[in-house]
Parts: C-alpha cells; structure tokens; sequence
C-alpha cells in the first residue's frame, strides 16, 4: 500500500503547477480563451455600430 503522505492531488503537481499539461487543463484554458474571443467580438460589433 503506498504511503498517504505522497499521494498528491493531480492539480498540485510540482512539475506542472498550472494544469496546462492535463487535458483538462488545457480544455479550460481554451474554454477560456474562447469565451473571452466571443465577448470581445461581440463588444466591437456592438461599438462599431454607433
């Protein structure tokens, strides 16, 4: 039985401490990226009318 003192939540992984190797990181981060792409054109369509 491994000891439960090195067992390490899969987020606090010293080589990688911002998730973006995971996949579920990196589907976040790009969820993100997205949204942020979205509201931004949104934004300008919506200036650009005036």
């Amino acid at each position: 039985m491994p000891d439960p003192s090195t067992l390490v939540p899969l987020g606090l992984v010293q080589g990688d401490p911002t998730g973006f190797s995971s996949p579920l990181g990196q589907v976040v981060v790009g969820l993100a990226l997205l949204s942020a792409l979205v509201m931004l054109i949104r934004w300008w369509v919506q200036n650009r009318r005036r």
